[in-house]
Parts: C-alpha cells; sequence; structure tokens
C-alpha cells in the first residue's frame, strides 16, 4: 500500500508503523539537530546557579543555607514545570510546546542577568527552572515519538551526546569569566539565554503524527506523514511497505487520575523513584561541589576550574548509552550505571587531592549523563501513547520536586556531621535507584524487537519486569 493510499483512508493513518519503517534521513538528522540545541541550552543553563553561588557568597554576603533555599525553590519550579509541560505537550502538540518551553527558559534566563538581590535572582532561577524541566518532559516524548522504534534510544542518546556539552562548555565559560570582575558572574546567565535561537529551526520540525492520531485527527496525522515520507522518498528511495493499519480508539484527553490505573500505576512508581534518585544523587552532586570544595578552603576560582574539567565526561557518557542503550536490557544499564555512579560520588567525596577530585568527578559526569540519557529512553517506553506524556511528566515531575528537600538535607549533613557525610548520603541515593530497578524494572527489549519485525503487533508486546 502506498503512503498516497492512506489519504482515501484518514482512520487508518498508521502512523506508528509507516515511521518505524523510515530509513534515518536528512529529517531525522535535522529533529536530532535541533533537540540536541535545545538540550544544549537546558544543560548550559540548569547549573548556572551553581557555578556562580560561591562568587554570590563573597560578593552578596549569601550563605550556604541560602543557597540551599534558592535551589530548593529551584526544584519546585521544575515540578510545577514538567506537570504544564507534558499539559500542553498533550494540548497542543509537542512541537508547539517544545518551542514555547525553550523560549520560556530563555527568557527568564535572561532575566536573571539583571537580578540585583537574592530574592530576585532566585524568583527568576524559579521561572528558568520551571521551563528547563517543562522542555526536557517535551523533547523526551517527542524524540520517543518521532524515530524508529529500533533505534530510538540510540538517537535520544545522541541528542544527550551533543546537549550535554552545554555543561563543561558553560562550566568553563563559568571558570573564565566570574572571576574577571564583580559583574561578570552575570555572563553566564546571558550565555544561557541563547537557546531562544531554537527558533532557527521551526521550519524544519513536524509535528508529531502519532499526537495527531491519539486525539483522532488521522487526516492531519496523514498529512505529516505523507510529507516525511516525501522527504525520506527524495533521499533514500523508494519506501519500504509499512505493516498494516490497526485500528485504534481515539485517545481522549488523559486526565491525572488515569495513572491511577494499574498500567499506569506501576510504571509511574517505578519511574518516580528512577528520578528521585537520580535528582538527588546528581543534582546533590553537581549543585554543591563548587560551593562545598570552596567551604572545605579551594579558592573560588579553583572549585570551579576543578568541576569544570569534571563535566568534560558528560558527553562521553552520553555517547557511550548511545552504544549500548539499543543493545541491550536498558534497565540493566540503568542499573550497572546507577551503581557505579554511587561507588565514583563516595570516592568524590572521599579525597581532597586535586588529581582525584578530577578524576572520580569525571565518571560520575561520565556515567550520571549515560544514566540519563538511558533514562530518557526508558520512561516513555513503559506506557502507551495516551498514557505516554502525563505518566513522563508526572514521574520526571515528582523527582525534581523531591530536589527541594534534597538541597537542605545536604546543607544539615554539611552543617552538622561535615563534607564526606554528604557524598556517604548521595552514594546511598544512587543505590536505592539501582536496586529498586533490579528488582521492579520492566524490560523493554522484546516490545522493541516487536516493533521492529512486526510493527503492527508491537502494542500487544507489553513491557516485562
Amino acid at each position: 500500500m502506498s503512503p498516497s493510499t492512506y489519504a482515501h483512508r484518514p482512520s487508518h493513518s498508521n502512523a506508528l508503523n509507516r515511521l518505524n519503517r523510515l530509513p534515518i534521513s536528512r529529517f531525522h538528522r535535522l529533529t536530532l539537530l535541533a533537540v540536541a540545541f535545545a538540550y544544549f541550552f537546558e544543560f548550559a543553563d540548569i547549573n548556572s546557579f551553581a557555578t556562580t553561588a560561591p562568587k554570590l557568597v563573597d560578593l552578596w554576603g549569601i550563605s550556604v543555607d541560602q543557597v540551599a533555599y534558592v535551589t530548593s525553590l529551584s526544584f519546585v519550579g521544575m515540578f510545577i514545570g514538567s506537570i504544564v509541560g507534558g499539559a500542553i505537550a498533550d494540548r497542543w502538540g509537542r512541537k508547539r510546546a517544545l518551542l514555547q518551553t525553550t523560549f520560556f527558559f530563555a527568557v527568564f534566563s535572561f532575566a536573571s542577568v539583571f537580578s540585583w538581590d537574592l530574592v530576585s535572582l532566585g524568583v527568576f532561577r524559579v521561572l528558568t527552572s520551571a521551563g528547563l524541566s517543562a522542555m526536557t518532559v517535551v523533547a523526551v516524548v517527542y524524540v520517543s515519538e518521532m524515530y524508529p522504534a529500533a533505534v530510538r534510544g540510540k538517537y535520544q542518546a545522541y541528542a544527550i551526546v551533543i546537549g550535554i556539552c552545554g555543561t563543561p562548555v558553560t562550566n568553563l565559560i563559568a571558570s573564565l569569566v566570574v572571576p574577571l570582575s564583580d559583574w561578570s558572574w552575570r555572563l553566564v546567565y546571558l550565555w544561557g539565554s541563547l537557546g531562544i535561537l531554537l527558533v532557527l529551526f521551526t521550519r524544519h520540525l513536524k509535528e508529531s503524527p502519532r499526537w495527531h492520531e491519539s486525539r483522532g485527527d488521522h487526516a492531519a496525522a496523514d498529512a505529516v506523514l505523507r510529507e516525511i515520507e516525501a522527504h525520506v522518498a527524495a533521499e533514500k528511495g523508494p519506501l519500504p511497505e509499512p505493516a498494516a493499519p490497526v485500528d485504534e480508539v481515539p485517545a481522549q484527553k488523559a486526565p491525572l487520575k488515569l495513572l491511577l490505573q494499574k498500567k499506569y500505576l506501576l510504571p509511574t512508581l517505578l519511574l518516580t523513584v528512577l528520578w528521585v534518585t537520580q535528582t538527588i544523587g546528581f543534582f546533590g552532586y553537581s549543585s554543591w561541589a563548587p560551593t562545598l570544595l570552596a567551604k572545605e578552603g579551594l579558592s573560588v576560582e579553583k572549585s570551579v576550574f576543578y568541576v569544570a574539567l569534571t563535566t568534560v565526561g558528560a558527553p562521553l557518557g552520553s555517547y557511550l548509552a548511545s552504544l549500548v542503550t539499543d543493545r541491550f536490557e536498558r534497565k540493566w544499564s540503568l542499573t550497572v550505571f546507577g551503581t557505579v555512579i554511587a561507588i565514583c560520588g563516595l570516592l568524590y567525596g572521599l579525597t581532597f587531592s586535586p588529581v582525584f577530585i578530577v578524576v572520580f568527578g569525571f565518571l560520575v559526569n561520565f556515567f550520571e549523563r549515560g544514566y540519563t540519557a538511558l533514562a530518557y529512553a526508558y520512561s516513555p517506553e513503559l506506557f502507551d501513547t495516551r498514557g505516554r506524556s502525563l505518566g513522563t511528566s508526572v514521574s520526571y515531575g515528582l523527582g525534581r520536586l523531591s530536589n527541594a528537600a534534597g538541597p537542605l538535607i545536604v546543607a544539615s549533613l554539611y552543617t552538622n556531621h561535615g563534607y564526606r557525610t554528604v557524598f556517604y548520603f548521595i552514594a546511598g541515593t544512587w543505590m536505592v535507584g539501582a536496586v529498586v530497578l533490579a528488582l521492579f524494572g520492566p524490560r523493554t527489549r522484546r516490545a522493541r524487537l516487536a516493533a521492529t519485525k512486526a510493527p503492527a503487533e508491537a502494542a500487544d508486546v507489553a513491557p516485562t519486569t
């Protein structure tokens, strides 16, 4: 059946099967580049406060507890943003939501440049964080729906490989500009606001046909699919026939109570644990390392520079994830990565040697960013199209919300029990996540292979534990 045939069968747009049989083309690469660009400035902006906080401790006389409060409130913003991001992705579409959420965080990052005290900066950072989290949820769902099942994990990881470069680049920029003067720290936030340039990719992005289809708008889905197929066929030649379409009931708006159904509740709970432990474990490390190192006697310049060097491992870890994500069962890859992060993070906290700080910090960033890339691919696979955006956004959002308490716990541990106790706590958090995934995480590789061999039957192959 040729693509044009579907124009006469608007109730059978057959989006999943038609997307799954497409060879990777310029269309997929441009989509990857656009998403990676958004990720780049998300990762560039997400630790901006951490890189400028040591300077503000000196400049504005703020305390470790005040740093903790701003960081905590930022994660409340992330929770709100993730829920809103999932909602607007369902209501207005994945493409439009991606552009809107990126615009939102860029605007408030730019506003941070002009903050005049900790309160104003804190407000701008909360709003920026809301936009960052909303964009992430939308991007994860968008990639999951636009790429063939056999390679979606790899391309999710590729987007992170490029995007995660925003972290070391920003940290290196911060290490150069923050010490220059009493105002130069503001340039870090100006840099983060450049995410607004995602608008340059607008004409290359297509709305998700699966989103159109989930709303019962098969004609719109078919129109987008035929446009994509035309681009791919012009580059790759005649396309293989997709599997026959399967009748589907259009999905209505997904209410929050949908997640109480067993098929959605269990994966939501599991992913909440995954994102809670990842959030507290990673941001407990990355948000605090510069400040704690400075508090332990290293200069602001050295603490920021050492942390900048460790983040060079981030894109390499994402690349490792791209090699293993579609080859092995994702739950086991996540379990192994989480265990290694716990060990390396603990060793990081037990040394003050500059060499070991950089080595173990590098390994933490290496495996954590690989873990995140794997988790971005794994999360949406546990839901069907109807529950995907809602389930992903709620679990991701609860993970971010959990870190409203994380910085306060870190500050209390540091104040009452010392530097090393912080890293015992972080290592323990990672191990909890690894154990829960090992015991309860569904396996998704079988469903992906089924989608590759017989796309029409893929929906019937549920993840297994």
